[in-house]
């Protein structure tokens, strides 16, 4: 709920923009972190409490000017009471695990006029005498608002979103279920960018285990305990990226002709693997039940001492009724450019960034001009090439 008031509200995404620790329970706008003065002129933290007046997910002028606190009561830098805004002390359960102790009272001539002045008004008057005793403190914290919505996809909210109004571009892609199969340098690299959207669940696949060497050329910095712990691919990153997107499944599973139905539920997947024979086994799974996909390559080589590569991206829509082996590795041959031992992180990165970009275009979320469907990143020539003729 607060993830939808941020975005159509104004007032409030201004307070989250500004640093405020948002929460909304039970129709109450909670607001922590509010820096006080008790009695014995000790710097505390209290919180700001408001009903709110909504019209759907959009807020509107507030009823009342009257505003809730948990805490003690504010004084001012010689541990007086705040009498200016003194309304009642008389504590209150308001249901929802919230019970406030006080009530302020503060109204301007023709009253708030949404409930960014509201607040904003009140947490300057209760944390100025506190900021004059220390000024390391501060009402506007930035930190992070968690969020308690069961049908948000992520752990807190997404406020980097909601900062730059694109929430409602976001959600194009909230109703996918995305797989991931194989979970090596790219693979891993395209988890942490799409753990970053909105999707409704995120599937990985791979039968491996999480190895030092594996550390190198992925996101993140694995610990020493945790690459002797020889935890599978799939739980290692489905624990680091549970932190932050709810619905994240695992299979430790090597995709065959016997298990492919695994996929079925999938809306699309990404396809990160090197051995050619799974590839066409998978990509005609796919092709075969109308689930989009997009499969990557890298293939990196040392020249006269210094490295070159080449980057794949290949993107095949529901829709596809063209031919596979033109554009995808399917034999298995010891000069497969995409089956190279080098793997360097920035190189998996990059494949991994091009592949989500695209990905992203498919479903409408960046502009797409051109619609290309190939794409071949050379190294050493900064050339990036594209083909957009693909139902051939």
């Amino acid at each position: 709920m607060l993830q939808e008031l941020i975005n159509h509200s104004p007032d409030i995404h201004q307070l989250m923009n500004e640093g405020f620790s948002l929460e909304f329970k039970g129709g109450y706008l909670l607001i922590h972190h509010i820096p006080y003065v008790n009695t014995l002129r000790e710097v505390k933290y209290g919180t700001l409490v408001s009903s709110l007046t909504l019209n759907g997910f959009t807020t509107v002028r507030p009823d009342n000017h009257v505003i809730q606190f948990i805490g003690d009561q504010p004084c001012d830098i010689k541990g007086i009471r705040i009498n200016a805004i003194f309304h009642t002390d008389t504590s209150q359960d308001l249901g929802n695990g919230i019970v406030i102790n006080r009530a302020f009272s503060n109204k301007p001539p023709e009253g708030y006029e949404n409930y960014y002045e509201k607040f904003k008004r009140y947490a300057e008057i209760i944390s100025a005498p506190a900021k004059s005793l220390n000024d390391s403190v501060t009402e506007v914290p930035c930190f992070p608002h968690r969020n308690l919505s069961e049908n948000n996809v992520f752990q807190y909210v997404d406020t980097n979103s909601s900062r730059a109004n694109i929430g409602f571009v976001n959600e194009k892609l909230s109703h996918l279920k995305v797989g991931i199969v194989g979970l090596g340098g790219t693979g891993a690299y395209i988890l942490d960018f799409v753990a970053k959207t909105g999707v409704s669940e995120i599937h990985l696949i791979d039968n491996d285990v999480f190895s030092t060497h594996n550390a190198f050329r992925s996101p993140g910095a694995a610990s020493f305990e945790e690459l002797c712990s020889e935890i599978s691919k799939v739980e290692y990153y489905k624990e680091k990226y549970s932190n932050m997107h709810r619905n994240i499944r695992s299979s430790k599973t090597f995709l065959n002709e016997e298990n492919l139905e695994i996929l079925s539920t999938l809306d699309f997947v990404f396809l990160c693997i090197d051995r050619n024979s799974a590839r066409k086994n998978i990509a005609e799974y796919l092709c075969a039940n109308g689930i989009a996909f997009i499969d990557v390559g890298l293939g990196a080589d040392l020249v006269l001492d210094k490295i070159t590569a080449m980057i794949r991206v290949s993107s095949f829509p529901v829709d596809f009724k063209g031919n596979l082996n033109k554009f995808l590795p399917f034999d298995e041959t010891t000069d497969n450019a995409y089956n190279s031992n080098i793997q360097i992180a920035e190189l998996n990165a990059l494949n991994a960034g091009l592949a989500v970009i695209k990905w992203k275009k498919m479903y409408g979320f960046y502009q797409d001009l051109i619609n290309e469907n190939h794409s071949i990143y050379c190294l050493n020539s900064n050339q990036l090439t594209d083909e957009c003729d693909f139902n051939t």
